[in-house]
């Protein structure tokens, strides 16, 4: 092909394609077209299904597990609340439950992720995690919602705390049952990279200190401040509205594809040092779910043949893939050679 022809090449995982190669001067050259003829140039299909299989189960295990421990956690507080009456308990047995029934869209969306691409859902079911993100910010909206009508009830009408030790036990298991999902839904979404379930345990973390105000709420009642214990959970719905609204901003921020720069960096790195790519001229990334999808441009010098040019974006795409953790598709549009003031640029004009 002439140096002023344009050179494309895409590369979908997943998806195979059969460009011709032409007819190659050596035996190696011929054999390298030929297999890039009959196998699927695909980096995650059978080599990736099964760990994004595994990353699914594993995400599902720590859903199961966190769901359990604030399950139980707010059962007992429950019925603590209905003997107690403390309505900081109930704040915080609000959220607990709460936090307990997010996990069920956040486990319909890992499931869907499952699901293959098809003509209507051509990027696959990943961005179901985003749905679900949304539908945790309502839930947990709602509960600081009612947790706080309750205790702004409480707080005008002021009642005596019963069983104060009860409350002051049932604050103590609502942290622990916290911790604990925190540490699940941390460990496992670091491990298979869902921010999603990373910033679920964050905020699990954040509600084991406002299990942890439930006992200050106790203890008011205990030296006789029957307005501590409306006034701790005005506090606690207060704490729950911040996570609500930093959770909102990370949910939004996916849905915006955000990403870390960091990665735009170092998929920029990566590209550079490939042999025979002149420039990067664009970077594109965005999460699918808990793994994510590389949309490039670089450029290449305008005298190479197509067989040439196909090669390096393909080399391009096997250190896109190496180098970009959770990356497992890499798009990749090589072109003749454009100015150098844009060949440097991480993001391109």
């Amino acid at each position: 092909m002439s140096v002023d022809q344009h050179h494309g090449h895409g590369h979908g995982h997943g998806h195979g394609h059969g460009h011709g190669h032409g007819q190659a001067d050596r035996a190696t050259r011929a054999w390298r077209a030929v297999t890039h003829l009959v196998v699927p140039h695909s980096h995650d299909a059978a080599d990736r299904i099964d760990p994004a299989m595994e990353s699914s189960r594993a995400g599902m295990r720590a859903l199961w597990i966190s769901l359990i421990a604030l399950g139980v956690t707010a059962a007992f507080q429950a019925v603590v609340v209905l003997a107690s009456g403390s309505v900081a308990l109930l704040s915080d047995t609000l959220h607990n439950v709460a936090d307990a029934l997010t996990a069920v869209p956040v486990g319909i969306a890992f499931l869907l992720g499952r699901r293959p691409a098809t003509r209507r859902f051509t990027y696959g079911y990943g961005r179901a995690e985003d749905v679900a993100g949304i539908v945790v910010v309502a839930v947990i909206a709602t509960s600081a919602i009612l947790a706080g009508l309750e205790s702004l009830r409480r707080l005008a009408e002021p009642t005596d705390m019963r069983h104060i030790g009860a409350v002051a036990v049932a604050g103590l298991i609502g942290f622990a049952g916290n911790e604990i999902a925190a540490q699940v839904r941390i460990r496992t979404g670091r491990r298979i990279g869902s921010a999603a379930l990373v910033a679920d345990g964050l905020h699990a973390r954040t509600d084991a200190l406002t299990s942890a105000a439930v006992l200050l709420s106790a203890g008011g009642a205990a030296i006789g401040w029957r307005w501590a214990d409306p006034v701790i959970g005005l506090l606690i719905t207060a704490a729950i509205g911040v996570v609500t609204v930093g959770a909102a901003r990370h949910v939004l921020a996916r849905l915006m594809d955000a990403v870390d720069p960091a990665l735009v960096e170092q998929a920029t790195a990566a590209l550079g040092r490939v042999d025979g790519v002149a420039g990067v001229d664009r970077v594109g990334l965005r999460w699918i779910g808990h793994t994510l999808r590389a949309e490039v441009t670089i450029s290449v010098a305008a005298d190479l043949s197509l067989d040439r040019a196909h090669r390096i974006a393909h080399d391009a795409e096997n250190a896109l893939v190496r180098s970009v953790p959770r990356l497992t598709t890499a798009t990749v549009h090589a072109h003749p050679g454009v100015p150098t003031a844009l060949r440097n640029s991480p993001i391109g004009p």
